[in-house]
């Protein structure tokens, strides 16, 4: 499908983009916000690669191994939502900090 593909590209691009912040960024707290934006895109690609794994071959091994990939891709997403939320007021409060 190529909804997918375009969601499956989107999400690496942004898990990317995510960890060239990560990179560049000195601050410990706002890498660690940025790290829980990765873990989001980069669970997104794993899951949405599993369910479109699922329509191009539908076989029993595939159903397994995308099945697995799903699940990976939701607790990569639900860990990653955690850290962004308990960590985005630090961050916040440590950039205000650093700019003034």
């Amino acid at each position: 499908m190529p909804l997918l593909v375009f969601f499956i590209i989107l999400s690496l691009s942004f898990y990317v983009y995510y960890k060239i912040k990560y990179v560049r960024s000195r601050l410990p707290m706002e890498r660690k916000y940025l790290s829980g934006k990765s873990g989001i895109a980069l669970g997104l690609f794993v899951g949405i690669f599993g369910i479109n794994q699922l329509y191009l071959h539908p076989s029993t091994i595939t159903y397994i191994i995308g099945t697995i990939f799903i699940i990976m891709g939701f607790f990569s997403v639900w860990g990653g939502i955690k850290a962004f939320r308990y960590f985005r007021p630090f961050a916040i409060k440590e950039i205000e900090e650093a700019n003034h």
